[in-house]
Formats: C-alpha cells, sequence, structure tokens
C-alpha cells in the first residue's frame, strides 16, 4: 500500500469514527473497533488523531474500556450526513423570519455551510430556496434576552425583570413562539397566576431568585395553553369563548378559503352552513359580515343580538362619516 492510499483510507476511518462518535453518547472500544474492522490499538491512535485536531474525546474506564465525544471549549469541524447537511441549510433560512434577532447570523452561517457543501448537496440546497415571509410590525428580541431566559426555564429560578414599567417576579416555565413572536410562559409570583409575557417588552434583571420545584401548566400543554389565552378562552378544550352557526347566500367553495378554524357545510348551490367562533358575539357578528353574502339564518339568539348592535354601530359611523369630497 502507497503513501496516498494509506492516508486516504485513515482519513476515511477517522470521519467514520467521528460519525459514530457523534450519534452515541457511550462507545466499547471493541465495538468501535468491530465496526471499524480495525484493531483496538488502531482504534486508539484514530481517537488521538482526533483529540490533535481539535475533538474532545474522552478515555471511559470499565471493562474493556470506551469512548465518548463530549462538548469542548471550543468549536472544532462538525461532520453531518446528507440530509443533516440539507435540514440545517433550510433551518438557517428560516431563521431569518424566527424573530430571534439572528437574521445576519443565521445569513453568514448558510454562506460557511453552502461553501464547503460538496456540489451535490450544495445543489440540493439552491434548488429549496426558501422566501418566507416575515410577520408583519413583528420586534426582533435580542438574542442575550433569549439566552437569559432560556437559562433560568433550564435553571428553574425564579426570575426578576422589568415589564411594562412594572417590576415583577416569575417562575419562568416556557419559551414559546407564535406568529413570529417570542413569549415567556411564567407564573407570577405577585399576581398568582399564570401569564405569557412578550419577551421583546422584557427586561431581565440580575441576579435571579432562588430555584423552585416546576408546576404543571394548566392543561399540561403549554403551547395550547398559551393560544387559548389569546382566544380569551377558559375552556380547557380550548374552545372559543362564543360559537355560533349562520346560513350564508354563497357557494362554500367561496367561504371556506377564509373559514379559518370554522366548519362549512354545502346547503347547495349558492347556500351554506358556517360554524365559528370569537372571543366575543360582536367579534363574531364581524367575521361573518367579512364574507360579504347576505345572512339567511343565525343562532344562537346572542348573535343574531350582536348582529343587531353591531349594524346600529355601522350606521351610525355611516352618518357621522364627512361627504365625501368630490
Amino acid at each position: 500500500m502507497n503513501d496516498v492510499t494509506e492516508r486516504n483510507g485513515t482519513s476515511s476511518r477517522l470521519l467514520t469514527l467521528l460519525s459514530l462518535l457523534q450519534v452515541r453518547r457511550d462507545w466499547p472500544g471493541a465495538t468501535l473497533a468491530e465496526r471499524l474492522d480495525v484493531t483496538p490499538r488502531t482504534v486508539r491512535r484514530d481517537v488521538d488523531r482526533l483529540r490533535g485536531l481539535g475533538y474532545p474525546v474522552r478515555a471511559l474506564k470499565g471493562p474493556g474500556g470506551g469512548y465518548r465525544l463530549e462538548a469542548g471549549t471550543a468549536l472544532p469541524p462538525l461532520l453531518f450526513d446528507d440530509e443533516q447537511a440539507v435540514a440545517l441549510a433550510i433551518a438557517l433560512q428560516l431563521a431569518a423570519t424566527s424573530g430571534a434577532g439572528i437574521g445576519e447570523a443565521a445569513a453568514r452561517a448558510l454562506g460557511t455551510v453552502r461553501q464547503v457543501l460538496p456540489t451535490r448537496l450544495r445543489h440540493r440546497v439552491d434548488t429549496v430556496h426558501l422566501t418566507p415571509l416575515p410577520a408583519s410590525a413583528v420586534p426582533d428580541v435580542d438574542p442575550a434576552v433569549l439566552t437569559a431566559l432560556a437559562a433560568a426555564v433550564r435553571a428553574r429560578e425564579v426570575l426578576r425583570f422589568g415589564y411594562a414599567g412594572d417590576d415583577r417576579r416569575a417562575e419562568p416555565h416556557h419559551l414559546i413562539t407564535r406568529r413570529g413572536r417570542w413569549y415567556l410562559l411564567g407564573f407570577d409570583l405577585d399576581r398568582g397566576d399564570w401569564r405569557a409575557y412578550r419577551a421583546d417588552r422584557l427586561t431581565p434583571r440580575t441576579p435571579t431568585g432562588p430555584r423552585f420545584a416546576p408546576r404543571e401548566v394548566p392543561g399540561g400543554d403549554p403551547a395550547a395553553f398559551v393560544d387559548r389565552r389569546f382566544r380569551g378562552s377558559t375552556d380547557p378544550t380550548g374552545a372559543w369563548p362564543c360559537t355560533g352557526t349562520v346560513e350564508l347566500a354563497a357557494p362554500a367553495s367561496r367561504v371556506t378559503p377564509f373559514a379559518h378554524d370554522g366548519t362549512v357545510e354545502a346547503l347547495g348551490p349558492e347556500r351554506c352552513r358556517l360554524t365559528l367562533g370569537a372571543w366575543s358575539w360582536v367579534g363574531l357578528a364581524a367575521a361573518v359580515a367579512r364574507h360579504d353574502a347576505d345572512v339567511l339564518a343565525v343562532s344562537p339568539p346572542a348573535l343574531a343580538e350582536a348582529f343587531r348592535s353591531l349594524s346600529e354601530r355601522l350606521a351610525a359611523a355611516a352618518l357621522a362619516a364627512p361627504a365625501a369630497v368630490r
């Protein structure tokens, strides 16, 4: 075997060894030797080579010994398979609209990843070019704030922070994203209730408070709980506070695309039944009115009363509006 062939074989084996160490926490030395089809002595030498490249591979004691790839103080070269590389590139494109204030860093990271990709993968990444629509008027959150909040959540330490001009104390439980905004879900110690705080309006204080025992979020699902709060619902199922049914003089095909989480049932070529929810009866009436179709039937009576109230307000607004300038 010539020197070039031997070097190529060693390099290929090192990449395989690194890939194995990244997949599983602990590897017995004998198992690695068997997977690589080499002797345990060669495995030890290859581990030393990885250490020389900056990978913190720890030798484990015990019967037969073993190895573990640990976190280090510096970032050594990483190894990804084809699917991981493509997934990383797509995730970096989406990061620009995450609201986490890392758009520029994500773009630079994507450029770095793309530069080292082999031609076949670079072509796949360039094919999947995303143009995500950012949420309108949603401010970015300082990455340092997100890091501080995440650290408090992980450490289970009471968080002191400024919010809307007040000083707050809360047990931080979860970081949640919703429509481009970041929220901290926590139990407010001064108000004795759960709150969802906007992260872009929050200023963490140091030091943090004492550790706390985690509480169970009502309903058990943090994302569903926050969604219910935004709906104004106290129902554990997340149902809207107000739900009604109307029949519209419009085909189901025209109403369905704008029904959101409502249900549409066709009653004929130019008639359909729409069941919809909202945070208030007047809000529900307004949601029905946007379909720009005659309302043929209404249920329950509370929704009919909301239509009357809304019509009076709109009629008054029309009378109060100045005449159009010609």
